[in-house]
């Protein structure tokens, strides 16, 4: 049907992928037009086939979802794109919402509520589950870490001594000190222990 909303996919699970298009192409309303596994995958095949709504992972093998969000909102500022991953930090949802995303919907949703948030982005609306919405609002009240301070705080989880760290950056000592107190501060923490916690748990770092 010429009306039906063109629909890109991205991830890099086949059968998540098939099962996607499948349960998409029940609806009259909806056609997959084009599938993508990559960052690059996704913006050429965007490029090529410029889809109403693209429906993209977060976990991709040349690196993350958002990236490939704002790879192809830089060219197509109007692109319409969906979150749909296991990610939920509030991290990873705030980083792809600042790189262009209008929605954000867990892998375990509804398929309804998918399907009304596919048909909501294609007019123009954002979707976010009331708690993607609410951890996407704590983390806009949250301070922000500066750049210094994120490289200390990963160096902070791999286990790393002030003094190690001050050698791995080539700073001070003191200065290592003067970041952790402040990580400790804008992460409302305690401790180092407490600031390696909030940081997995809020998506600030990842474990590999």
């Amino acid at each position: 049907m010429n009306s039906a909303i063109r629909i890109l996919l991205v991830d890099d699970h086949y059968m998540v992928r098939i099962g996607l298009a499948s349960s998409l192409s029940d609806e009259p309303d909806m056609k997959v037009v084009g599938q993508a596994e990559s960052i690059a995958d996704a913006l050429t095949q965007f490029r090529q086939l410029q889809p109403d709504v693209t429906l993209l992972d977060l976990q991709l093998p040349d690196g993350d979802g958002s990236t490939a969000i704002g790879n192809i909102r830089k060219e197509y500022p109007a692109a319409r794109i969906i979150v749909l991953s296991v990610n939920e930090t509030e991290e990873d949802i705030h980083r792809a919402v600042l790189a262009g995303a209008a929605g954000y919907l867990p892998k375990s949703i509804a398929p309804e509520k998918m399907l009304a948030a596919i048909r909501a982005v294609y007019q123009g609306d954002t979707y976010f589950p009331s708690t993607i919405a609410a951890r996407l609002m704590t983390r806009q009240n949250r301070q922000e870490l500066t750049a210094r301070e994120v490289e200390v705080l990963h160096l902070l989880v791999r286990g790393r001594s002030n003094k190690e760290i001050a050698s791995d950056l080539n700073i001070a000592t003191r200065t290592v000190k003067l970041h952790v107190g402040h990580i400790l501060q804008k992460l409302s923490v305690l401790d180092r222990t407490q600031a390696v916690t909030a940081a997995l748990q809020r998506g600030l770092v990842r474990l590999h």
